[in-house]
Protein backbone atom coordinates (compact mmCIF):
# COMPACT_ATOMS: atom_id res chain seq x y z
CA UNK A 1 0.00 0.00 0.00
CA UNK A 2 3.17 2.14 0.08
CA UNK A 3 2.26 3.16 -3.65
CA UNK A 4 -1.11 4.70 -2.34
CA UNK A 5 0.12 6.92 1.05
CA UNK A 6 2.41 9.71 0.12
CA UNK A 7 0.70 12.85 2.27
CA UNK A 8 -0.08 15.70 0.87
CA UNK A 9 -1.26 15.60 -2.58
CA UNK A 10 -0.85 18.78 -4.47
CA UNK A 11 -3.52 21.03 -4.97
CA UNK A 12 -2.46 22.89 -7.71
CA UNK A 13 -1.37 22.98 -10.98
CA UNK A 14 2.35 24.09 -10.29
CA UNK A 15 4.90 21.75 -11.41
CA UNK A 16 6.99 22.63 -8.52
CA UNK A 17 4.94 21.39 -5.88
CA UNK A 18 4.23 18.17 -7.62
CA UNK A 19 8.16 17.42 -8.61
CA UNK A 20 8.56 17.52 -4.35
CA UNK A 21 5.45 15.33 -4.33
CA UNK A 22 7.36 13.36 -7.05
CA UNK A 23 10.28 13.36 -4.82
CA UNK A 24 8.37 11.80 -2.13
CA UNK A 25 6.88 8.61 -3.85
CA UNK A 26 10.79 7.94 -5.39
CA UNK A 27 11.70 7.84 -1.44
CA UNK A 28 8.96 5.13 -0.66
CA UNK A 29 9.80 2.76 -3.66
CA UNK A 30 6.94 4.23 -5.97
CA UNK A 31 7.79 3.90 -9.67
CA UNK A 32 5.51 7.11 -10.40
CA UNK A 33 7.49 9.39 -9.12
CA UNK A 34 9.96 9.00 -12.11
CA UNK A 35 7.00 8.95 -14.53
CA UNK A 36 5.79 12.07 -13.22
CA UNK A 37 9.43 14.13 -13.57
CA UNK A 38 9.80 12.44 -16.97
CA UNK A 39 5.93 14.08 -17.88
CA UNK A 40 7.00 17.44 -16.32
CA UNK A 41 10.51 17.10 -18.86
CA UNK A 42 8.32 16.51 -21.64
CA UNK A 43 5.73 19.28 -20.75
CA UNK A 44 8.09 21.52 -20.13
CA UNK A 45 11.54 20.78 -22.05
CA UNK A 46 10.15 18.98 -24.97
CA UNK A 47 11.27 15.58 -24.03
CA UNK A 48 10.13 12.31 -25.51
CA UNK A 49 6.76 11.90 -24.92
CA UNK A 50 7.43 8.08 -25.28
CA UNK A 51 9.47 7.64 -21.95
CA UNK A 52 6.83 8.79 -19.95
CA UNK A 53 4.47 6.76 -21.48
CA UNK A 54 6.74 4.08 -21.02
CA UNK A 55 7.53 5.38 -17.54
CA UNK A 56 3.63 4.94 -17.07
CA UNK A 57 3.54 1.11 -18.53
CA UNK A 58 5.80 0.42 -15.73
CA UNK A 59 3.72 1.89 -13.48
CA UNK A 60 0.29 -0.07 -14.51
CA UNK A 61 2.54 -3.16 -14.30
CA UNK A 62 2.95 -2.81 -10.93
CA UNK A 63 -0.53 -1.74 -9.96
CA UNK A 64 -1.92 -4.70 -11.24
CA UNK A 65 -3.87 -1.96 -14.11
CA UNK A 66 -1.79 -4.05 -17.50
CA UNK A 67 -4.33 -6.67 -17.35
CA UNK A 68 -7.34 -3.92 -17.72
CA UNK A 69 -5.25 -2.01 -20.29
CA UNK A 70 -5.07 -5.39 -22.41
CA UNK A 71 -8.22 -6.76 -21.83
CA UNK A 72 -8.84 -3.15 -23.78
CA UNK A 73 -12.04 -2.29 -22.40
CA UNK A 74 -10.83 0.18 -20.79
CA UNK A 75 -8.57 3.65 -22.42
CA UNK A 76 -7.20 5.60 -19.74
CA UNK A 77 -4.60 7.92 -19.58
CA UNK A 78 -2.38 9.27 -16.50
CA UNK A 79 -1.74 13.17 -15.52
CA UNK A 80 0.96 13.56 -12.83
CA UNK A 81 0.72 10.07 -11.11
CA UNK A 82 -2.96 9.18 -11.05
CA UNK A 83 -5.46 8.04 -13.77
CA UNK A 84 -6.91 11.56 -15.54
CA UNK A 85 -9.14 10.46 -18.32
CA UNK A 86 -10.90 6.67 -18.64
CA UNK A 87 -13.51 5.66 -21.50
CA UNK A 88 -15.41 2.18 -20.62
CA UNK A 89 -16.73 -0.02 -23.87
CA UNK A 90 -16.59 -3.45 -23.94
CA UNK A 91 -14.11 -5.12 -25.77
CA UNK A 92 -15.68 -7.61 -27.91
CA UNK A 93 -12.37 -9.73 -29.15
CA UNK A 94 -10.81 -9.94 -26.04
CA UNK A 95 -13.85 -11.98 -24.28
CA UNK A 96 -12.52 -15.57 -24.72
CA UNK A 97 -9.79 -15.04 -21.96
CA UNK A 98 -11.79 -12.21 -20.07
CA UNK A 99 -12.64 -14.81 -17.33
CA UNK A 100 -9.31 -15.40 -16.59
CA UNK A 101 -8.74 -11.22 -15.81
CA UNK A 102 -11.90 -11.64 -13.56
CA UNK A 103 -11.00 -14.26 -11.53
CA UNK A 104 -7.70 -12.44 -10.30
CA UNK A 105 -9.43 -8.69 -9.88
CA UNK A 106 -12.32 -10.20 -7.63
CA UNK A 107 -9.51 -11.74 -5.19
CA UNK A 108 -8.33 -8.08 -5.01
CA UNK A 109 -12.15 -6.56 -5.01
CA UNK A 110 -14.05 -8.10 -1.74
CA UNK A 111 -17.60 -6.11 -2.53
CA UNK A 112 -17.18 -8.25 -5.80
CA UNK A 113 -17.50 -11.57 -3.34
CA UNK A 114 -21.07 -12.15 -4.56
CA UNK A 115 -19.74 -11.36 -7.99
CA UNK A 116 -20.62 -15.62 -9.50
CA UNK A 117 -17.65 -14.97 -12.04
CA UNK A 118 -18.95 -18.27 -13.86
CA UNK A 119 -21.31 -15.88 -15.17
CA UNK A 120 -20.10 -13.48 -18.48
CA UNK A 121 -22.95 -10.85 -18.22
CA UNK A 122 -21.40 -10.09 -14.56
CA UNK A 123 -18.00 -9.49 -15.96
CA UNK A 124 -18.67 -5.64 -17.39
CA UNK A 125 -19.05 -4.49 -13.40
CA UNK A 126 -15.65 -6.28 -12.57
CA UNK A 127 -13.71 -5.10 -14.92
CA UNK A 128 -15.60 -1.34 -13.86
CA UNK A 129 -15.35 -1.72 -10.40
CA UNK A 130 -12.14 -2.47 -10.52
CA UNK A 131 -10.81 0.54 -12.18
CA UNK A 132 -13.08 2.90 -10.42
CA UNK A 133 -12.51 1.82 -6.67
CA UNK A 134 -8.36 1.65 -7.73
CA UNK A 135 -6.95 4.46 -5.62
CA UNK A 136 -5.45 5.93 -7.93
CA UNK A 137 -8.64 6.76 -9.94
CA UNK A 138 -10.22 8.80 -7.27
CA UNK A 139 -8.55 12.36 -9.26
CA UNK A 140 -10.29 11.14 -12.69
CA UNK A 141 -11.16 14.41 -14.07
CA UNK A 142 -12.99 12.97 -17.15
CA UNK A 143 -15.18 9.26 -17.16
CA UNK A 144 -17.41 7.41 -20.20
CA UNK A 145 -19.01 4.75 -19.21
CA UNK A 146 -20.85 3.34 -22.81
CA UNK A 147 -22.26 0.17 -20.75
CA UNK A 148 -23.52 -3.61 -22.44
CA UNK A 149 -24.85 -5.48 -19.56
CA UNK A 150 -26.89 -2.51 -17.57
CA UNK A 151 -28.92 -4.21 -16.33
CA UNK A 152 -25.93 -5.14 -13.51
CA UNK A 153 -23.22 -3.00 -14.60
CA UNK A 154 -25.32 0.41 -14.38
CA UNK A 155 -25.85 -0.38 -10.33
CA UNK A 156 -22.52 -1.41 -9.97
CA UNK A 157 -20.31 1.22 -11.78
CA UNK A 158 -22.86 3.70 -9.87
CA UNK A 159 -22.08 2.03 -6.77
CA UNK A 160 -17.88 2.59 -7.76
CA UNK A 161 -18.13 5.89 -8.23
CA UNK A 162 -20.22 6.43 -5.09
CA UNK A 163 -17.38 4.46 -2.99
CA UNK A 164 -14.96 7.58 -2.36
CA UNK A 165 -15.48 11.25 -3.51
CA UNK A 166 -14.14 12.25 -6.59
CA UNK A 167 -12.41 16.11 -6.30
CA UNK A 168 -11.74 16.39 -9.52
CA UNK A 169 -14.31 14.70 -11.88
CA UNK A 170 -15.49 17.62 -14.11
CA UNK A 171 -17.34 15.17 -17.25
CA UNK A 172 -19.27 12.57 -16.78
CA UNK A 173 -20.70 10.62 -19.30
CA UNK A 174 -23.17 7.59 -18.27
CA UNK A 175 -25.22 4.78 -20.46
CA UNK A 176 -26.14 2.70 -23.11
CA UNK A 177 -26.38 2.80 -26.98
CA UNK A 178 -29.77 2.11 -28.57
CA UNK A 179 -31.92 3.22 -31.45
CA UNK A 180 -35.06 3.09 -31.16
CA UNK A 181 -35.89 4.06 -27.82
CA UNK A 182 -37.41 1.32 -25.83
CA UNK A 183 -35.93 -1.19 -27.69
CA UNK A 184 -34.75 -4.41 -26.06
CA UNK A 185 -30.76 -4.35 -26.02
CA UNK A 186 -28.70 -7.69 -26.39
CA UNK A 187 -26.44 -8.72 -23.40
CA UNK A 188 -22.50 -9.66 -24.40
CA UNK A 189 -23.94 -12.94 -24.61
CA UNK A 190 -26.83 -12.16 -26.83
CA UNK A 191 -29.28 -12.47 -24.34
CA UNK A 192 -32.32 -9.67 -24.08
CA UNK A 193 -32.25 -6.91 -22.08
CA UNK A 194 -36.07 -4.82 -21.94
CA UNK A 195 -35.66 -1.65 -20.57
CA UNK A 196 -39.49 -1.40 -19.62
CA UNK A 197 -38.32 -3.38 -17.00
CA UNK A 198 -36.71 -0.80 -15.19
CA UNK A 199 -39.71 1.63 -15.32
CA UNK A 200 -40.10 3.27 -11.95
CA UNK A 201 -37.28 1.25 -10.40
CA UNK A 202 -34.34 2.86 -12.27
CA UNK A 203 -31.19 1.06 -13.32
CA UNK A 204 -29.19 2.87 -10.27
CA UNK A 205 -30.28 2.55 -6.84
CA UNK A 206 -27.17 4.58 -5.50
CA UNK A 207 -26.98 8.37 -4.81
CA UNK A 208 -24.18 8.90 -6.89
CA UNK A 209 -23.95 12.91 -7.09
CA UNK A 210 -22.67 13.49 -4.03
CA UNK A 211 -19.47 11.85 -4.52
CA UNK A 212 -19.07 13.86 -7.30
CA UNK A 213 -18.50 17.97 -5.92
CA UNK A 214 -16.54 19.09 -9.13
CA UNK A 215 -19.02 18.15 -11.83
CA UNK A 216 -19.85 20.50 -14.44
CA UNK A 217 -21.01 18.38 -17.46
CA UNK A 218 -23.32 16.01 -17.66
CA UNK A 219 -24.32 13.06 -20.29
CA UNK A 220 -26.85 10.51 -19.91
CA UNK A 221 -27.75 8.53 -22.43
CA UNK A 222 -30.53 5.19 -22.19
CA UNK A 223 -34.46 4.87 -20.24
CA UNK A 224 -35.24 5.00 -16.56
CA UNK A 225 -31.13 5.19 -15.54
CA UNK A 226 -31.46 6.93 -12.49
CA UNK A 227 -34.39 7.93 -9.86
CA UNK A 228 -32.93 11.41 -10.22
CA UNK A 229 -30.65 13.92 -11.27
CA UNK A 230 -29.71 15.86 -8.29
CA UNK A 231 -26.65 18.07 -8.72
CA UNK A 232 -26.48 21.73 -8.78
CA UNK A 233 -23.39 22.46 -9.81
CA UNK A 234 -23.82 20.75 -13.20
CA UNK A 235 -23.65 23.33 -15.69
CA UNK A 236 -23.65 21.60 -19.37
CA UNK A 237 -26.66 18.80 -18.91
CA UNK A 238 -27.13 16.41 -22.18
CA UNK A 239 -29.95 13.89 -22.22
CA UNK A 240 -30.85 11.14 -25.04
CA UNK A 241 -34.08 9.81 -23.90
CA UNK A 242 -36.06 9.87 -20.41
CA UNK A 243 -33.25 9.22 -18.38
CA UNK A 244 -35.10 9.17 -15.11
CA UNK A 245 -36.77 6.08 -13.61
CA UNK A 246 -40.62 8.00 -13.79
CA UNK A 247 -39.99 8.85 -18.06
CA UNK A 248 -39.51 12.33 -17.30
CA UNK A 249 -37.99 14.17 -19.97
CA UNK A 250 -37.12 17.74 -18.57
CA UNK A 251 -38.06 17.23 -14.91
CA UNK A 252 -35.34 15.44 -13.50
CA UNK A 253 -34.33 16.62 -9.54
CA UNK A 254 -32.46 19.24 -9.02
CA UNK A 255 -30.52 20.86 -11.94
CA UNK A 256 -30.65 24.80 -10.92
CA UNK A 257 -27.35 24.79 -12.09
CA UNK A 258 -28.00 23.93 -15.48
CA UNK A 259 -26.76 26.73 -18.17
CA UNK A 260 -26.96 24.88 -21.43
CA UNK A 261 -29.68 21.68 -21.88
CA UNK A 262 -29.40 19.92 -25.21
CA UNK A 263 -32.23 17.04 -25.37
CA UNK A 264 -32.49 14.09 -27.87
CA UNK A 265 -35.62 11.78 -28.41
CA UNK A 266 -37.10 10.59 -31.27
CA UNK A 267 -39.60 7.58 -32.38
CA UNK A 268 -39.55 4.66 -30.03
CA UNK A 269 -39.81 1.05 -30.76
CA UNK A 270 -43.42 1.37 -30.55
CA UNK A 271 -43.68 4.15 -33.62
CA UNK A 272 -44.38 6.66 -31.31
CA UNK A 273 -43.34 10.31 -30.39
CA UNK A 274 -42.42 12.01 -27.47
CA UNK A 275 -45.69 14.30 -26.47
CA UNK A 276 -45.60 17.86 -26.46
CA UNK A 277 -47.09 18.09 -22.98
CA UNK A 278 -43.41 16.73 -21.64
CA UNK A 279 -42.61 20.44 -22.60
CA UNK A 280 -44.55 21.75 -19.59
CA UNK A 281 -42.15 20.19 -17.33
CA UNK A 282 -39.28 22.89 -19.10
CA UNK A 283 -40.13 25.10 -15.96
CA UNK A 284 -37.81 28.35 -14.91
CA UNK A 285 -37.98 27.55 -11.31
CA UNK A 286 -36.10 23.95 -12.42
CA UNK A 287 -34.03 26.13 -15.14
CA UNK A 288 -33.31 29.46 -13.26
CA UNK A 289 -29.98 29.51 -14.91
CA UNK A 290 -30.81 27.81 -18.36
CA UNK A 291 -29.41 29.98 -21.16
CA UNK A 292 -28.95 27.58 -24.36
CA UNK A 293 -31.55 25.41 -25.29
CA UNK A 294 -31.27 22.86 -27.81
CA UNK A 295 -33.78 21.15 -29.51
CA UNK A 296 -32.31 20.30 -32.77
CA UNK A 297 -32.43 16.51 -32.01
CA UNK A 298 -35.80 16.24 -30.15
CA UNK A 299 -38.67 15.19 -32.02
CA UNK A 300 -42.34 15.64 -30.48
CA UNK A 301 -45.73 14.59 -31.76
CA UNK A 302 -46.47 17.89 -32.78
CA UNK A 303 -45.75 20.00 -35.51
CA UNK A 304 -42.51 22.27 -35.38
CA UNK A 305 -44.91 25.91 -35.26
CA UNK A 306 -46.93 23.65 -32.07
CA UNK A 307 -43.71 23.20 -30.48
CA UNK A 308 -42.75 26.85 -30.96
CA UNK A 309 -46.03 28.19 -29.85
CA UNK A 310 -46.03 25.72 -26.70
CA UNK A 311 -41.82 27.13 -25.95
CA UNK A 312 -43.50 30.27 -26.19
CA UNK A 313 -45.63 30.48 -23.30
CA UNK A 314 -42.51 28.10 -21.52
CA UNK A 315 -41.19 30.26 -18.19
CA UNK A 316 -37.60 29.63 -18.95
CA UNK A 317 -38.30 31.82 -22.42
CA UNK A 318 -37.44 35.13 -21.32
CA UNK A 319 -33.88 33.87 -19.67
CA UNK A 320 -33.04 32.42 -22.64
CA UNK A 321 -29.86 33.38 -24.79
CA UNK A 322 -30.03 30.62 -27.86
CA UNK A 323 -32.59 28.13 -28.93
CA UNK A 324 -32.05 25.62 -31.38
CA UNK A 325 -34.83 23.51 -33.18
CA UNK A 326 -34.48 20.82 -36.15
CA UNK A 327 -36.71 22.11 -38.67
CA UNK A 328 -39.38 25.14 -39.17
CA UNK A 329 -42.15 24.48 -41.28
CA UNK A 330 -45.62 26.16 -41.00
CA UNK A 331 -48.25 24.86 -43.00
CA UNK A 332 -51.89 26.29 -43.43
CA UNK A 333 -53.63 23.08 -41.74
CA UNK A 334 -51.60 24.03 -38.95
CA UNK A 335 -53.22 26.88 -38.24
CA UNK A 336 -56.23 29.32 -38.43
CA UNK A 337 -54.54 32.16 -40.38
CA UNK A 338 -52.02 33.31 -42.58
CA UNK A 339 -48.78 31.55 -42.39
CA UNK A 340 -46.57 34.69 -43.26
CA UNK A 341 -48.65 36.46 -40.17
CA UNK A 342 -48.00 33.12 -38.07
CA UNK A 343 -44.06 33.69 -38.63
CA UNK A 344 -43.97 37.33 -37.98
CA UNK A 345 -45.63 36.54 -34.51
CA UNK A 346 -43.10 33.35 -33.80
CA UNK A 347 -40.34 34.86 -34.22
CA UNK A 348 -41.15 38.54 -32.46
CA UNK A 349 -41.68 36.10 -29.62
CA UNK A 350 -37.91 34.91 -29.87
CA UNK A 351 -36.26 38.44 -30.92
CA UNK A 352 -34.44 38.69 -27.66
CA UNK A 353 -32.62 35.31 -28.58
CA UNK A 354 -30.41 33.57 -31.35
CA UNK A 355 -32.82 31.24 -32.65
CA UNK A 356 -31.03 28.59 -34.52
CA UNK A 357 -32.77 26.18 -37.36
CA UNK A 358 -30.27 23.59 -37.64
CA UNK A 359 -32.87 22.24 -40.87
CA UNK A 360 -35.01 23.33 -43.34
CA UNK A 361 -37.61 26.53 -43.04
CA UNK A 362 -40.22 26.52 -45.09
CA UNK A 363 -43.38 28.64 -44.72
CA UNK A 364 -46.33 27.42 -46.86
CA UNK A 365 -46.89 30.11 -49.43
CA UNK A 366 -43.81 32.44 -48.33
CA UNK A 367 -40.97 32.78 -50.39
CA UNK A 368 -37.29 32.15 -48.86
CA UNK A 369 -37.14 36.66 -49.32
CA UNK A 370 -39.73 36.82 -46.97
CA UNK A 371 -39.01 34.90 -44.58
CA UNK A 372 -35.67 35.84 -44.37
CA UNK A 373 -37.00 39.73 -43.92
CA UNK A 374 -39.16 38.74 -41.25
CA UNK A 375 -36.06 37.02 -39.33
CA UNK A 376 -33.88 39.79 -40.07
CA UNK A 377 -36.58 42.18 -38.85
CA UNK A 378 -37.42 40.76 -35.56
CA UNK A 379 -33.54 40.28 -34.47
CA UNK A 380 -32.45 36.50 -34.83
CA UNK A 381 -31.05 34.79 -37.86
CA UNK A 382 -32.77 31.66 -39.35
CA UNK A 383 -29.60 29.36 -38.53
CA UNK A 384 -26.41 27.45 -40.59
CA UNK A 385 -28.90 25.59 -42.75
CA UNK A 386 -30.81 28.14 -43.96
CA UNK A 387 -29.64 27.28 -47.87
CA UNK A 388 -32.03 24.34 -47.85
CA UNK A 389 -34.97 26.29 -47.17
CA UNK A 390 -37.58 25.94 -49.09
CA UNK A 391 -36.54 23.01 -51.66
CA UNK A 392 -38.21 20.21 -49.05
Amino acid sequence: MRLFDAPNVPQTSHWQAWLAYADVLTDAGDPRGEAIRLEHRCATEGGDPALAAAAYADVERQLGLDGLRADGSWRFTWSRGFLDEASFRLAEDTRSRRRDLVDRLTLDLPHTATVDPTDPERWEGVLIDALLSHPLAHRLRDLELHLTDWHHSAEHAASALANRIRPRLERLCFGYDFELLYAPGKTSTGGRLDPLDHHHTGLVRTDVWGALPALRTLELEGAFLFGSVCHDGVRRLRVRGPVVADGALFDLGVTSGVTSLEVEIGTDVFGCLCPVGQLDELRAADYPALEHLDLSRAEFDASPYEVLETLAESSVLPRLRSLTIGELTIEREDLDGDPSAALAELVDRFAHLELIVDGIVDVEGVDDEEVERLFAGSGPEPGPAGEGRGDD
